[in-house]
Order: structure tokens, then sequence, then C-alpha cells
């Protein structure tokens, strides 16, 4: 079996996932931080091989201390040595990465799935978007109804069963950019702050161990959880599909 592409949206999420629990030796649930701090290497272009390179180098170096209290228990603890795995490939060390396993990739979806799971997230959006009605504010309720019906138009459009989700979660990403700062806008100042001091006390064990551009891309994915569970908007990459 070959090994999963580097930009196969749905393995990095589950090799990373299963490569941490993997290396630590014991079940874990992944937190919200640490899909948050998943996304947003996936959103900086962070590799697949980069990642799993990065997590275990931590649990080598952790295996290697005269004397272990703890498990490692978040990904945060990897992100620096994830980094320095990215930046080893970039400058052209290919070898200081290795290389995923090999995994299964998802099946395609149906078009009945792909179309099911479009017009829910719609549906979502608009019951969103009338509540925003309901509160008199424009804003959210003018741009979450657009992107409802862009969502709508799009499942509309799909004929067949996609063999390449690319364009479609192209144009998802390009929406859920929109979504993201549509309910940014909407959110009330003084809301707004709350939720990111918020964020900030849960990342601020951790901010020893990463750097600043990435506690920053750490934050803004936290934000935008955040967000979406005040508004209670769904996701709309197909990664969250479950068929």
């Amino acid at each position: 079996m070959s090994a999963i592409p580097e930009d196969n949206y749905f393995a990095y999420f589950t090799e990373i996932e299963e490569c941490f629990q993997r290396c630590r030796g014991t079940p874990m649930q992944i937190n919200s931080l640490d899909w948050a701090l998943i996304e947003s290497w996936k959103e900086a272009g962070v590799p697949l091989r980069a990642v799993l390179a990065g997590i275990e180098r931590t649990f080598e170096k952790y295996a290697k201390r005269p004397r272990r209290f703890s498990k490692v228990n978040s990904l945060a603890y990897c992100s620096q040595a994830v980094l320095e795995a990215a930046d080893a490939m970039a400058a052209g060390r290919t070898d200081a990465a290795r290389r995923p396993s090999s995994h299964a990739p998802r099946a395609p979806f149906t078009r009945e799935q792909m179309q099911s799971y479009l017009r829910g997230n719609a549906t979502a959006i608009r019951e969103a978007a009338a509540k925003r009605r309901e509160a008199s504010d424009g804003v959210g309720s003018t741009e979450f109804g657009e992107v409802a019906a862009a969502l709508e138009r799009i499942a509309e459009g799909i004929k067949e069963a996609p063999e390449n989700l690319e364009p479609i979660e192209n144009e998802l990403s390009a929406l859920e950019e929109k979504l993201t700062a549509s309910a940014t806008r909407a959110c009330a100042a003084e809301a707004l702050a709350v939720l990111r001091a918020q964020v900030q006390r849960g990342i601020a064990p951790y901010r020893s161990r990463m750097s600043a551009p990435q506690l920053d891309l750490l934050e803004r994915q936290m934000v935008k959880r955040a967000l979406y569970e005040h508004y209670n908007l769904p996701r709309l990459s197909t990664f969250y599909l479950n068929p």
C-alpha cells in the first residue's frame, strides 16, 4: 500500500491523531486545543511528514529523560519539534522528516452524502441567520444567509459522486473564511473580548513551548471555534462529513 499523499486532508488529521496516541502508548482523547493546533498546521501548510516526525522526536527525547513523572498530554508539547522538522524539509533536508505510515485513504463520498451534508450545513446556517435577524443584527443575518445560499448552489451543482474533492474544498474554504469574518463582525466587542480572554487562558500553559507565529495561528483557530460554537455554526470542510 502506498504512502498517503501530503495533500490528503482526511489523512492529515487521522495520521496525526494515530501517531500521537501510538507514541504516547496509551489512549487519550484529543482535546479541542489539539484539534485547533492540527488545523493551524494544516492551514499553514506544514507537511504531514514534518508533523509526524516532530511528534516522534518529541517522544524520543522524552523517553531519554532520567525521571518521568507524567505523560505528554497534549500535541502542544510537540509543536517546536514539528516546526523544526518543517524547517528542515523546507531547507531540502528531506531525510530529516519521516514518511507517514501506509494508511488506506477514505473512500470517496457519494453524491447523496455530499448533497445531504452541504444542505444540512446550509439549514444550520439559515437557522443562525434567523436568530441574528431576531437580534436585529443585519450583518449576521444577511451574510450568514449568503453563505447558506452558496452551499445550496454547490449541492445543486453536484451531478455525480466527486472523484476529486479539491475544487469543492476550495469553495468551502473560501465560504468558511467569509463565514468566520461575518461571525467576527457580528459579535459584540465585549463578547469577542471575553472569547479571546478565554482562549488566551486556555493556551497559557503552552506559551513557552510554541513560537509567536504558531501561538498566533492557534489563538485564531481557537477563537474561530469559539465563535462557531457561540453562533451554532457548522464547520464546512468535507473533513467533518461523517457518512
